[in-house]
């Protein structure tokens, strides 16, 4: 799954790491600090900060631990102790952030959570909150031999090729599925209107073209309606769009998002099972509207509460130093397009 960046950036990141407990059973770190995204300069992403998620088995043992030796990171919630501070992290996308951190010469943000609530997101995407960072490439830095985390860990990737096939025409270039991919987690995320930076897929992904590649190929190959044209160096892909196709590929879907889709589509008062359900959206001309509509769903209620706790977990402060980099991101994103 890690996926190979500067060996320099290795040492750099393992460094980090080792400020911390090491009682972890995934960490990796994501975002412009460790791929280089489209409109920003090399300089840029050494100055960039840091994105790290840690998952543990054990969350309040883990920020007792944490509160021992790095008791700075943490808001006035350090006061209300580590079985709190867990409390609060299971809310929203189950995930706790200590933000705008110094931490070995770099400005860096972690975000930690439970195993368990990991392998939900992975397998089923309650939030598609983690679950969507792991979609795009990231840098593994540890990973202990969880057997079911590597499991859901590819069954995650499986979702977000099946969701993307469900979502793009009949046939689609390799670059327009990595598009549709890395914009899963984005559909919905209320912080796409204000906030981000409106070309943020494509800037994630025209860069990256080689390590999306690394990160599917595998799945990709084993996929029948994928065609790699090996004498022109690409991908093509020509999907089966027919009921029975789109049926299969709906029933392939996490749970959640099965969920969601059924939600949107039986009237209120009907009991009809999921397969039923499905099988009307099968047949329906805008089934690919319909699962962007479920995944919207999921996104839009987890980003709006992840983004509450923010105020309790980085503080007012930081809060709004945080919010102003966003959209000072955002502002230099629209005038260079």
């Amino acid at each position: 799954m890690a996926l190979p960046v500067l060996s320099s950036s290795a040492v750099k990141f393992r460094r980090v790491l080792a400020h911390f407990p090491q009682e972890l059973s995934l960490a990796f770190a994501y975002g412009s600090g460790v791929f280089r995204q489209a409109g920003a300069s090399a300089e840029h992403g050494e100055t960039n900060m840091l994105d790290f998620v840690f998952a543990v088995d054990d969350a309040a043992t883990w920020h007792m631990t944490n509160l021992s030796k790095n008791r700075s990171h943490y808001s006035f919630l350090k006061f209300f102790g580590p079985k709190k501070i867990s409390t609060i992290q299971g809310y929203g996308a189950g995930i706790y952030y200590n933000t705008l951190v110094p931490c070995d010469g770099r400005v860096i943000k972690y975000g930690v959570i439970s195993t368990d609530a990991l392998l939900e997101d992975l397998f089923h995407w309650k939030t598609l909150y983690v679950a969507g960072r792991l979609q795009k490439p990231v840098k593994i830095l540890a990973q202990n031999e969880n057997s079911r985390l590597q499991a859901a860990l590819v069954s995650n990737l499986k979702s977000a090729v099946t969701a993307a096939f469900l979502m793009l025409p009949e046939s689609f270039s390799e670059e327009d599925l990595y598009m549709q991919i890395a914009g899963l987690s984005y559909s919905g995320d209320f912080r796409m209107i204000i906030g981000e930076d409106k070309s943020k897929v494509q800037n994630i992904v025209k860069p990256n073209v080689a390590h999306f590649q690394k990160l599917y190929s595998s799945i990709l190959q084993d996929c029948p309606q994928v065609v790699f044209k090996h004498h022109l160096g690409r991908l093509e892909a020509s999907i089966d769009k027919s009921p029975e196709g789109q049926f299969t590929q709906l029933m392939a879907l996490p749970k959640t998002l099965q969920q969601k889709i059924t939600a949107l589509v039986n009237p209120p008062g009907k009991n009809r099972d999921v397969e039923e359900i499905l099988l009307q959206v099968a047949h329906d001309p805008d089934c690919g509207f319909v699962v962007h509509q479920g995944i919207s769903g999921i996104v839009r209620s987890s980003s709006i509460v992840q983004s509450a706790k923010t105020i309790l977990t980085a503080g007012a402060k930081k809060s709004l130093t945080y919010s102003l980099k966003k959209l000072y991101k955002m502002t230099k994103g629209g005038l260079r397009k």
